[in-house]
């Protein structure tokens, strides 16, 4: 599950890979089931108290594989749970620090890369400021659970794992054909002004052309939009995933197949999750069931 992001929307390009420029193709092919497999991952987050104005998070992050088997699905391996208190450890007293330290972890947020804050020097910050460096950390903590089980999966999972969420930011994942990661939120889309209205205007069972999305942070992978669902007299993103999978020679018909792949999961319907139109059911049970194990 991908939480809520702070980052402004925004439109980035990228390289296509099928051709010169991006077009819209039809998905070639009639649905079919591929998918073995379904990872997702949650997390809670909670300031407890506060300690001379600096805020004390608990945060409680867990991912899981759910495999699926004769149309059942089943936990793969053991799921990833993780709790911790989240705070500055230069802000507080260290006899504080060693007493929580010997109950539940406590990780620094000073120390975690957030991305988006660099890491803070010694001194009086903004409670607000020190909470939402808390919850980007309990982010990153969510993520690791995700992208190790993810590498698990490759090492010695059999069959496809559908990923909710992106795959470039695992090396393994990024490389593997047996992941492929759907990416429902669209704060950055990948398109400039001649190729958002192609975007946008994708119809039921059509898609982009494939391209190549990358980042100093991430790995290199292929990517393209698919329409899941009829956008008419709705949101022109209802209905839109961003497809990421790895590189491969023949990325024409890896990019058809995969599409075939996700539209054979638009049944059973989510419902009644508000994101039903780009949730397959997979990715919602398992999201119900790690939300049943994090109580």
């Amino acid at each position: 599950m991908q939480p809520k992001s702070d980052q402004a929307p925004r439109l980035e390009r990228a390289t296509p890979l099928e051709g010169t420029v991006i077009r819209v193709r039809p998905v070639e092919g009639g649905a079919v089931v591929g998918f073995r497999a379904f990872l997702d991952g949650i997390q809670r987050s909670q300031v407890i108290a506060h300690i001379a104005g600096v805020p004390l998070v608990h945060g409680a992050v867990a991912a899981a594989i759910r495999l699926r088997t004769d149309r059942r699905l089943h936990t793969w391996d053991a799921p990833r749970v993780r709790q911790a208190l989240y705070a500055p450890h230069a802000l507080l007293d260290a006899a504080l620090l060693a007493s929580l330290g010997a109950r539940i972890a406590v990780v620094d947020t000073m120390q975690v890369d957030t991305m988006d804050a660099p890491t803070a020097p010694r001194g009086p910050r903004h409670p607000q400021e020190l909470v939402a460096r808390a919850l980007t950390a309990v982010q990153r903590a969510r993520e690791a659970a995700e992208l190790a089980l993810a590498a698990e999966w490759v090492a010695r999972g059999d069959g496809l794992l559908l990923v909710d969420g992106g795959t470039s930011g695992s090396a393994d994942a990024a490389k593997s054909a047996q992941v492929v990661g759907v990416v429902k939120s669209h704060r950055t889309l990948y398109a400039d002004e001649a190729t958002l209205p192609l975007v946008l205007g994708l119809r039921e069972g059509e898609r982009t052309t494939a391209m190549t999305v990358s980042s100093p942070r991430r790995n290199a992978v292929a990517s393209w939009y698919l329409r899941l669902r009829d956008p008419a007299g709705r949101s022109p993103l209802f209905g839109l995933v961003r497809v990421e999978t790895a590189l491969s020679d023949d990325i024409t018909t890896r990019a058809d197949l995969v599409s075939r792949w996700l539209l054979a999961e638009r049944t059973p319907v989510s419902l009644p999750d508000q994101r039903w139109d780009v949730m397959v059911y997979g990715i919602r049970e398992c999201e119900q069931y790690l939300t049943a194990i994090l109580k």
